[in-house]
């Protein structure tokens, strides 16, 4: 008799443990809603995208972006062992 309900326990075994499964996890989704009492909303916090362009904002408020450094004037603040291959020398 025995290996008769092993067989129909094995054969039957998804229909039988997802209601089991579902049931236990109700119970345990209610009995956790009521223990920890009605779940507030999560606070919206910035990405970190949004807090650059803040402080990118911020920072260029005060500054006049109309008045921006040439490309001769930045290559003097580059690294001599870079750029001194393809740079023509100063006379």
């Amino acid at each position: 008799m025995w290996p008769i309900l092993w067989a129909a326990a094995r054969t039957y075994a998804p229909y039988i443990t997802f209601p089991v499964a579902f049931v236990v996890g109700a119970v345990g989704y209610q009995l956790e809603w009521f223990i920890r009492g009605n779940p507030q909303p999560p606070v919206e916090e910035l990405s970190i995208l949004e807090k650059r362009e803040e402080r990118t904002l911020q920072e260029t408020a005060g500054r006049d972006l109309t008045q921006v450094i040439s490309l001769k004037e930045k290559l003097e603040f580059t690294p001599k062992a870079v750029l001194e291959r393809n740079r023509q020398e100063k006379s």
